[in-house]
């Protein structure tokens, strides 16, 4: 165990300006470090950090200790640090201190408050394990997920929390109704809608800026026991968004429970082609023969799901199903199903881990790019980005999918398109590092290319886990909303010793509200 005395030593060398004696001595041997290694780079593999030491909290106090330790030295920063999935060194602190939130203690406890149920997790908790124990323990599950669940609710909370039941819930920002969050003041507050509400908003898609998600409470509800899982594939984009926009605006309870999608090269390319659609290569196949001759480079796989319990008898499900798909216009021929638990399909992309991992390709940088793009832009994008900068594919799934603005909570610090449909987009490349696969230099700069169109084109667009290199860039995205962003900062996080690997607000560098 290192003592905060000894990283003082680096920390100010000659400063006269250092932590009083005292203060070093309280802290001594409160803090479980970790090798730092692990938090000199992140699943992006494309940025590194060298931190001054990786703390292992246990608990908010521990992270309140180490929040205003930081505080009492004049460069000190603190990096809250999930399961390391960020792609842009987001989670990172050059020569500051980095939170393992991984570590903090195992919380879990359900509540029921005037008839509905309630999860408080820790902050530091993986999603897949908050899926498991509430189905297995209660038969219940959160309402709104993320496609990959090998992350933490405080690192989500961060930023939204996407996946196909958004559009019916929101993202999981929109489900959570209290939180407790270490400030970069170092206090510890509850916070919800009514009890510090201001911080409660800012904290929610905050990119962790105004404080630490420690603990959240998450909304629940029965969890269904399967899953009729369903893909069906368009050739043409006016049809495939057409559904899918019909489909996202039904009623609960008169459509699917969720709505994703994605592209696929009109090829047989084994990564990025026709061999992708099927959940089931061992018993199902994709027959181009179905393709229609007029098809374009790439296709549109719309991606499904039906809730249903164990009682339900088989022919009403294949009725309801048969019902919502009677109104679509897919190729005939080009559909596929497959029947799984609710949780087997919540956890469909450790499969996608498993088998990148394999291929040596999970370890390997992924310059990937999420963006929000107004439904009125969405046929350019197709036609200027998907048909042809992308039209060989990315390696990897390229989603598109249609969300509800209504369904966003306009108080949290995420931003959104202002059309009340937007489509989320997401280039998820899984590609072998050089020789093997094409610089990652060259796809950062299709990245920056993609993104400067939507600026020329004058698209209504976001960033979602947005990453810049100066405050101007960050001042447009945030745009009518930055002044309340400053002005949170500046209530919360005045020091700006909290999140630096965000580069929005630099510790050396006061920041003005003007």
């Amino acid at each position: 165990m290192i003592g905060i005395a000894y990283l003082e030593h680096f920390v100010h060398g000659n400063d006269t300006e250092s932590m009083p004696n005292d203060d070093v001595s309280a802290l001594e041997g409160t803090f479980h470090f970790a090798a730092t290694g692990i938090a000199t780079k992140d699943f992006g593999g494309m940025k590194s950090a060298n931190p001054l030491a990786v703390i292992r909290p246990s608990t908010a106090v521990d992270v309140a200790r180490a929040v205003r330790a930081a505080g009492r030295t004049p460069n000190l920063t603190v990096a809250a640090r999930g399961n390391g999935h960020s792609i842009n060194g987001q989670a990172m602190a050059e020569k500051g201190l980095v939170l393992d939130m991984r570590a903090m203690e195992e919380v879990f406890q359900l509540l029921w408050l005037d008839g509905s149920p309630y999860v408080d997790v820790s902050g530091g908790a993986l999603w897949e394990e908050v899926l498991k124990r509430c189905v297995l323990q209660f038969g219940l599950a959160p309402r709104s997920w993320t496609d990959y669940l090998g992350l933490t609710v405080g690192g989500t909370l961060s930023n939204a929390g996407v996946s196909g039941q958004s559009f019916r819930y929101g993202p999981q920002t929109s489900n959570v109704t209290e939180l407790e969050v270490v400030t970069g003041k170092g206090d510890t507050l509850l916070c919800s809608e009514t009890q510090n509400s201001e911080l409660f908003f800012a904290a929610l898609g905050g990119l962790g800026q105004f404080g630490i998600i420690t603990r959240a409470r998450l909304v629940l509800q029965q969890a269904p026991d399967m899953v009729r899982w369903i893909r069906v594939v368009y050739s043409e984009f006016e049809d495939y968004t057409a559904d899918a926009e019909w489909l996202v605006t039904l009623r609960e309870g008169d459509g699917f429970d969720y709505v994703e999608g994605f592209v696929v090269v009109n090829g047989d390319d084994p990564c990025n082609g026709w061999p992708t659609v099927p959940m089931d290569p061992n018993h199902q196949m994709f027959d181009p023969v179905h393709v229609p001759s007029t098809a374009g480079p790439v296709l549109y796989c719309l991606e499904l799901a039906l809730h249903y319990r164990h009682t339900d008898l088989p022919s009403d499900v294949d009725m309801e199903v048969d019902k919502l798909l009677g109104g679509l216009r897919f190729v005939e021929g080009l559909k596929f199903e497959k029947d799984v638990t609710y949780t087997e399909f919540l956890l469909r992309v450790k499969r996608v881990e498993e088998d990148a991992k394999a291929k040596g390709i999970w370890d390997a940088p992924h310059p990937w790019l999420n963006l929000f793009v107004s439904k009125s832009n969405i046929a350019e994008f197709d036609r200027e980005v998907f048909k042809k900068i992308l039209k060989h594919g990315v390696g990897g799934p390229i989603l598109v999918y249609p969300l509800l603005r209504s369904k966003w909570d306009s108080r949290h610090s995420v931003v959104v398109p202002d059309s009340n449909i937007f489509y989320i987009i997401a280039l998820l490349r899984f590609i072998p590092p050089p020789p093997k696969g094409p610089p990652t230099d060259r796809l950062v700069a299709q990245n920056h290319a993609i993104i400067q169109l939507c600026y020329n084109r004058g698209f209504d667009f976001k960033l979602y886990l947005p990453h810049y290199q100066s405050q101007e860039n960050w001042m447009r995205h945030f745009g009518d909303k930055w002044t309340t962003f400053l002005h949170r900062k500046a209530n919360f996080d005045p020091l700006a010793i909290l999140a630096p690997g965000q580069k929005i607000f630099s510790r050396n560098q006061p920041f003005s509200i003007t």
